[in-house]
């Protein structure tokens, strides 16, 4: 069986997070394991206590996982400290890890704020170099190139620039409005669109955490990088227009429909 470890904080209340992410995993028939960044207190009405782990323990962690049950992929998720950031990406590159999926969280689906502005450069510095893919929506991609976002052709220009400057492949989401549910992958072969039908729903907790654990999964699974995305934009779509509704807030979705 093909191994996926993400890399992430905990969401209590489950739909988002390792939670999301080893449930993703699950429904792909590959082996999840998880290193815990953080612990968050957070339901779907937002997030109210961020309690992260010490640098050491998620070293501890890592070696862990790598020494025991090598990742075929490895998703790395909501990170929000600088030296947390280091210790990832020194233990990547000492086990020479592959099939990296880079999610820069930044902030939660209900508008939360999630890394301090002190970690982003290190996050770009550091594991940027490392990844395989990252995964940016359109608020990261602001962040991220310092330009508003407004269409298809300022997906683009995003795209390119962060392409450009990391030397990475860039899956820059739609969504927030803008080119909802098409998302475009900038990657050594080219440029491709993925489309997929927009699901009218408020309960969209996790959707981040979700298609980048798919992607994950993917990779691991031996399938090339934009199969990987195709398939994990099918399993996103089929998990929220199977119409779960729970909690308060925007709630999360469906990830177990398939099984």
């Amino acid at each position: 069986m093909k191994t996926v470890l993400t890399i992430a904080g905990s969401d209590c209340s489950g739909g988002a997070g390792i939670q999301a992410d080893l449930k993703t995993m699950t429904a792909h028939h590959v082996y999840g394991m998880s290193a815990v960044t953080a612990l968050t207190a957070q339901n779907t009405t937002g997030v109210t206590a961020i309690m992260d782990v010490t640098p050491e323990f998620l070293k501890a962690q890592l070696d862990a996982v790598f020494t025991d049950i090598f990742p075929d992929a490895v998703k790395i998720g909501m990170v929000s400290s600088g030296a947390l950031i280091h210790v990832i990406a020194e233990r990547l590159e000492h086990y020479k890890a592959g099939n990296i999926v880079l999610d820069p969280v930044m902030v939660s689906t209900s508008g939360s704020r999630l890394i301090s502005e002190e970690a982003v450069s290190v996050l770009t510095e550091e594991l940027f170099p490392l990844a395989t893919v990252i995964t940016p929506n359109i608020p990261e991609a602001e962040v991220l190139t310092g330009m508003k976002i407004s269409g298809e052709e300022d997906m683009v220009k995003a795209g390119r620039k962060l392409r450009e400057k990391y030397g990475i492949a860039v899956l820059i989401k739609g969504g927030h409005s803008i080119m909802d549910a098409s998302d475009l992958l900038i990657y050594d072969q080219g440029e491709k669109w993925f489309t997929a039908p927009r699901i009218e729903t408020e309960n969209t907790h996790g959707t981040g955490c979700t298609l980048s654990s798919a992607i994950a999964s993917g990779l691991a699974l031996g399938r090339s990088l934009p199969d990987a995305v195709q398939y994990a934009k099918e399993y996103l779509t089929g998990a929220l227009a199977a119409g779960l509704d729970i909690g308060k807030g925007s709630g999360p979705m469906d990830h177990a429909y398939r099984i």
